[in-house]
């Protein structure tokens, strides 16, 4: 059986994994506003893009300093490794007017910290940060350490949901309630097979992908 498979992989695998989640949850716990920025950037840049070429398109911004004050055309030069490079360039300096504050500084930690738990920020980030959905809002929470029940609903997992017979079909639109729906699922499936949210997510990711990334 497919779940037998997945759970031998997860026992070679799950130290790996535990590092992993250990990482970002260090992020938001020792990081700066002006790390987890970086970390929200880099989620922005994802969707339909791989998420190796978006953090390493990151990287060269963070390293030219135009993620903090590039224009949109300049920024939009070192994003020719993520799909709509032009629209996504445009997004992150939004991004950066919204998460800055009238003395010109980065407030990213502090505003989410003000908020009660991961499914308000969640909430939030859809609500009012251009180019980034369900799946992108809780990815980047979980890059934070703040998404151990929040699923990221991408390709990989939903791939996975269906063959394990979570799901009957992937869906060809997911509304915010399909999402809801979908993950509560997820997350009352991770229970009865005993590894934790966050485990099966880069679990899943691993037998996809071969690795553990972000």
């Amino acid at each position: 059986m497919y779940i037998d498979e997945l759970k031998k992989i997860y026992k070679e695998i799950k130290p790996d994994i535990s590092k992993r989640l250990k990482e970002f949850a260090n992020i938001w716990e020792n990081g700066s506003n002006r790390e987890i920025f970086i970390e929200l950037s880099f989620c922005v840049l994802t969707p339909q893009s791989k998420a190796l070429n978006a953090w390493g398109a990151i990287q060269k911004l963070v390293e030219t300093d135009l993620l903090f004050k590039g224009a949109p055309e300049e920024i939009a030069e070192y994003l020719n490794v993520v799909r709509f490079k032009n629209t996504k360039a445009s997004n992150l300096v939004r991004l950066r007017d919204l998460m800055t504050n009238e003395k010109n500084d980065i407030i990213t930690k502090d505003l989410f910290l003000s908020m009660k738990d991961s499914f308000e920020r969640r909430e939030w980030i859809v609500k009012n940060i251009k180019g980034m959905g369900w799946k992108e809002a809780s990815h980047f929470l979980r890059n934070v350490g703040l998404g151990g029940q929040l699923a990221i609903l991408d390709r990989h997992i939903l791939r996975n949901m269906e063959r394990l017979d979570i799901i009957d079909e992937i869906p060809k639109t997911i509304t915010p309630k399909k999402y809801v729906e979908m993950e509560e699922k997820l997350r009352e499936y991770t229970k009865k097979i005993k590894i934790p949210m966050d485990h099966m997510d880069l679990l899943l990711w691993y037998k996809e992908a071969g690795e553990i990334f972000k």
